[in-house]
Formats: C-alpha cells, sequence, structure tokens
C-alpha cells in the first residue's frame, strides 16, 4: 500500500503539470486525455528501447558489409575479404554507424515523442538495411549502386516523403488500404517480428536457411554453421538458444502474474548471464572478433565520433543517372509501403487509429518525422530510418503517448556515449521478446473479415509473405494486388453481366472506397485553398455539426454537407491495447 501510494502520488503531481496536460496523462484535466501514467510510460518507454537496443550493434553489422566508403585496391579479390587495411577500415566504419544509428535514433524518436505524441521508436529498419546493403550497395561495394549514390538516393528519398505526408498522401494511402490488409499487416508485422527474434542476426538462433529448405531448424553453435546452414548434428545444441528460451520462460511467467516491468527484467537477466568470458554462452568469445567486442565492452563509456561515414553522399549525377534513378526508385517502393504501413500499424497497436476515420491524431506530424529521420540518417551514413516495430514492447507495456517514445530517445542519447555497453547485449537476450511481442501484434487476427474470399485470401497473402520475404513491403504489394485482381474480376463480372453473375456471399464483404472520410488533401491544406487566412487553425465546431453527427469527440473540425471541403475527424480510443 505504501508503494502504491507514492507512485500514485508521482503520476498524479505530473499529471496535473504543463507536462501532465501536454502529453494528456490521465488526470490532467484535458478534454482528450488517455489513459496513461507517467512512471508507466517511463517503464514503457525502457522496455521499448531495450527491445530496441539490439540494431545498435545489429545494423552497424549489416552496413559494414556494404563497404561502406572504403575502397578495396586489391585487384585479385574485388571484395577484399582477406585484405589487412580494408578490414582496419570497416573496423572504423563500424564503429562510425554504432555512433550514427544510436544518434538517429535518438533524434528521430525524440521527435516522435514531442511533436506526434506517439509512443512509437524510430532507428534504421531491418530489412531495409539488409535491402540496402546486399540488393542495392553489394556485398562490399559488388553491387549495381555505388555507396555514395545509394546514400544521395535515400537523402532525396527523404525529402519526397516530406511532401507526400504534407500533402496526405502517405496519410490517404494508409487509410485507403482495405481494413483486411491493414488488420493482416498488423499480423504479419509480428510475424515478421518473431522471425527476426528466431534468426541469428537479432535473435536466439532458433530457425536458419538450409539447402533443401528455406527455413529449418537450426540452433547449433555458430562455429558450426556453414555458409548459414546448421548441420543436422549440432542442431539444437547451441547453449546461448537456450539461455535465450530461458529468458523468454522468465518473462512469459512474470507477464502471466502481471509484473511490471517483465519484458526488461528478461532481457538484462540473459544480457547479465552473457557478460562473463569463461563461459560457453559468453557474448566475448576468445575469437579476433569477441576480443574486438570485448575490448570495446571494457571502455564503458566512450564516445566514438563519426569519421569516415559522415556526409559522403555523391552529387554529381553527370555519369550515373541511371545509377541514381534505380536506387531512388528501389528505395521509393520499398519504403513507402514498408515505413507507412509500420507506422500505420504501431498507431493502430497502441489503439490510437480511429475505426471510423481510419486516421490517428498527428498523423501528418508522424509521418514528416519519419520522412525527415530517412534524409538526415543518410548523412550520417545510414540506410533508410523507419518505424520500429520493437515499439510494440513499450506498448505492450502500457505506452500510450510520447513520453513513452522521449524515455526511449534519452536511452538512445546516453547510449550514443555507453555504446560499448549497449553494443553488448546480445540478440539471444532480445529474440524471445520480440517473439512474445510478435505474438501480441497477432491477436487482431479474429477481427480479420475470414467469411469473404475476397478479403480472407488477400488478407493472408499479406501477413504470410511478410516473414518469408523477410519484408513489409513485398507483403503488402502482394496483399493489394491480390485484393485487385479478385474484387475487380467479381465488380466486372456483376457490372458485364447486370448483376446476374455475383458470389453468393458477396454482402459479407467489407465496404471499400477510395473516398475515405476526410477526402485526400490534409485539413490545413483544404482551409488554404478555400482562402482561410489562420488556415494552420481548425474551425470552430458548430452546434448543428454535432447535431449531425459530423463532429466526434476529437479534433475540432467541420464537415460539409457535398459542397463544402470536409476534414479528417479523429477521436482517440484512449485505452491501449
Amino acid at each position: 500500500m505504501l508503494e502504491m501510494g507514492w507512485v500514485t502520488k508521482i503520476n498524479r503531481a505530473v499529471a496535473r503539470s504543463p507536462v501532465g496536460y501536454y502529453f494528456r496523462l490521465q488526470g490532467c484535466g484535458h478534454p482528450r486525455e488517455r489513459k496513461a501514467h507517467f512512471l508507466t510510460e517511463i517503464r514503457a518507454g525502457l522496455a521499448t528501447f531495450f527491445a530496441m537496443a539490439y540494431i545498435i550493434s545489429v545494423n552497424a553489422t549489416i552496413l559494414t558489409d556494404s563497404g561502406g566508403p572504403c575502397v578495396c585496391e586489391d585487384e585479385t579479390d574485388p571484395t577484399c575479404t582477406d585484405n589487412e587495411a580494408y578490414g582496419l577500415c570497416l573496423n572504423t566504419i563500424r564503429r562510425d554507424y554504432i555512433t550514427g544509428t544510436a544518434a538517429i535514433a535518438a533524434l528521430t524518436t525524440f521527435c516522435m515523442g514531442l511533436f506526434a505524441n506517439m509512443p512509437i521508436g524510430l532507428a534504421p529498419g531491418m530489412g531495409l538495411n539488409a535491402y540496402f546493403t546486399y540488393n542495392v550497395v553489394g556485398y562490399h561495394g559488388t553491387g549495381p549502386v555505388s555507396y555514395q549514390m545509394a546514400l544521395t538516393a535515400v537523402f532525396v528519398e527523404g525529402f519526397v516523403f516530406v511532401g507526400l505526408s504534407v500533402l496526405g498522401m502517405r496519410q490517404w494511402l494508409a487509410r485507403a488500404i482495405p481494413r483486411s490488409i491493414k488488420l493482416a499487416t498488423g499480423v504479419g508485422i509480428g510475424l515478421y517480428l518473431a522471425l527476426i527474434g528466431l534468426t541469428y542476426s537479432a535473435g536466439i538462433g532458433a530457425v536458419t536457411g538450409s539447402t533443401d529448405t528455406p527455413v529449418t531448424l537450426a540452433g547449433c553453435p555458430a562455429e558450426d554453421l556453414a555458409d548459414g546452414v546448421c548441420p543436422g548434428s549440432s542442431k539444437m545444441r547451441s547453449p546461448t538458444l537456450w539461455v535465450g528460451i530461458m529468458g523468454g520462460v522468465v518473462t512469459c511467467f512474470l507477464m502471466m502474474y502481471r509484473v511490471k516491468g517483465a519484458i526488461i527484467a528478461g532481457i538484462l537477466l540473459v544480457a547479465i548471464i552473457s557478460w562473463p568470458r569463461p563461459t560457453d554462452i559468453t557474448y566475448f568469445p576468445y575469437t579476433a572478433k569477441g576480443q574486438d567486442s570485448f575490448d570495446f565492452f571494457r571502455k564503458v563509456v566512450t564516445f566514438h565520433p563519426i569519421e569516415k561515414t559522415l556526409n559522403v553522399l555523391e552529387w554529381d549525377l553527370s555519369n550515373s543517372t541511371g545509377q541514381f534513378g534505380l536506387a531512388l526508385i528501389t528505395f521509393l517502393y520499398v519504403d513507402i509501403l514498408d515505413a507507412t504501413g509500420t507506422l500505420y500499424s504501431m498507431a493502430r497497436f497502441c489503439g490510437a487509429v480511429n475505426e471510423e476515420t481510419q486516421d490517428f491524431e498527428g498523423s501528418a506530424i508522424a509521418y514528416i518525422v519519419d520522412a525527415m529521420g530517412i534524409s538526415i540518417g543518410s548523412l550520417f551514413g545510414l540506410s533508410p530510418v523507419t518505424a520500429f516495430v520493437e515499439s510494440g514492447a513499450g506498448i505492450s507495456e502500457g505506452g500510450a503517448t510520447g513520453l513513452t517514445a522521449i524515455v526511449t530517445a534519452i536511452c538512445f542519447f546516453i547510449s550514443v556515449f555507453f555504446a560499448p555497453i549497449f553494443a553488448s547485449i546480445p540478440p539471444w537476450a532480445t529474440g524471445c521478446t520480440l517473439v512474445l511481442v510478435g505474438s501480441m501484434m497477432c491477436k487482431v487476427a479474429k477481427d480479420i473479415n475470414w467469411s469473404y474470399v475476397g478479403d480472407a485470401v488477400p488478407a493472408f497473402i499479406t501477413l504470410a509473405v511478410m516473414p518469408f520475404t523477410y519484408s513489409i513491403a513485398y507483403g503488402l504489394i502482394a496483399g493489394i494486388f491480390t485484393y485487385i485482381a479478385l474484387n475487380l474480376t467479381v465488380w466486372a463480372l456483376e457490372v458485364l453481366s447486370k448483376g446476374r453473375i455475383v458470389p453468393h456471399n458477396k454482402h459479407l464483404k467489407d465496404p471499400w472506397t477510395w473516398k475515405v472520410r476526410g477526402g485526400i488533401l490534409p485539413g490545413w491544406l483544404k482551409r488554404l485553398l478555400r482562402g482561410k487566412k489562420d488556415f494552420w487553425r481548425a474551425d470552430p465546431e458548430t452546434v448543428d455539426d454535432v447535431r449531425k453527427g459530423t463532429i466526434s469527440s476529437g479534433e475540432k473540425t467541420l464537415t460539409g454537407n457535398g459542397n463544402d471541403v470536409s476534414e479528417t475527424v479523429v477521436d482517440i480510443k484512449t485505452e491501449p491495447n
């Protein structure tokens, strides 16, 4: 009771302060306050950070494979795999990527929390970094586009996204996607997240590729992997696998008994167990790579300035127009669906999406922050920044406001100076956490319309392709094209047959129209076009509007009678999932 007393006092004191009112904590007196408490937001922010912390080292490892700005001068080996000078350059840029990843995550996540008031963390995206490294730049720069040119394309892409966000196109895209596919996107991201947690790069190493099957059971020690394949005699014999599973089981039991901070406790337990060197589960084995990691870990507190990857964009496009165009187009089509879909799904997971308007409060600001992060990150030498599905870890801990993101951002800022510590959280410490968060995100599968094939099949393809292709964007593309093919054919047959050829249960189909409520253009632009001088201010609501039901208890906005322009109405669902 004593503990509950001081917790309640702190929560109430902060809620009644200007900070509580700005972030709309419960008890702040704001007309649209959320069911969020200050200490819960702090715990949620820590949970998100510890679930995302692996990106500091994993992103650095993946981007280092691109070779960055390092130049290979070995004519006999274009990849310079065994070149000592090239290897030393790679060590330097890996440190650069660690600093850059932590810095851009801190900046963009802080802006997301402060300006958009959303509990969503941002960082260079998993999947996007692999696409950047292995598909665009290529291993050690052997791909079709140079590293510098790829960064230039990422920089331009960010500003293209800013324009699309300001004009409301990204918001419209997220809202216009059929309901079944949007729900399936959340499930697909959950499965994608679980797969990340089960792999070697950022998880416990329970699955890997095989020569006979795309994915197979793994769990063998890293030294037994042969080209990523786990031999049958070594499967499930990795001690780190079982330590990770133990941490996941402990986390599950703590969650079952509603222990606060269960996710953080599970991650820290496994990480601390994995730090001592003379064990089979150490994160610092007596190898060249392990010694290098341990030497960095022993520094504890250090700041490594970005030396080689800062502002290396290539602006001379005279002889590289084709390369630049290829990089820009590929990043645009992959990232617009990946980033937009992930951000929207996280907004839905935290209960911020209004089911009537299919939008969430502050969506324009959230998408602009995401877009600006892409361009700024490219100046640090990084692949595209995006909303992180690991934000679900904090949301599942009760995070519902921007305070969660701000706490996560502060942790990332600290990690710039404590990079040796945070970069030493092993992937098997967070792997089971990602699986648990994925399981929580899959609960919306029950809301998908499984009764009508035109909705069910595109939804299933969406949620299945995401983990199987390791790409959120490809899942959305496959689902949308399947939806169009099925439902456009049904519509055409119905029109041509004058209503005689119609599926027997078409009445069960989810309604869809591209004319989503609020239209395509954002409210500020509509007010500007109709001559409103203070176009940045929403129109005041009227009694008639309330009686007509055109205004909900959200933004003070107007909806016209068919002649006047209308504006998106947002009514935040205050209780987080």
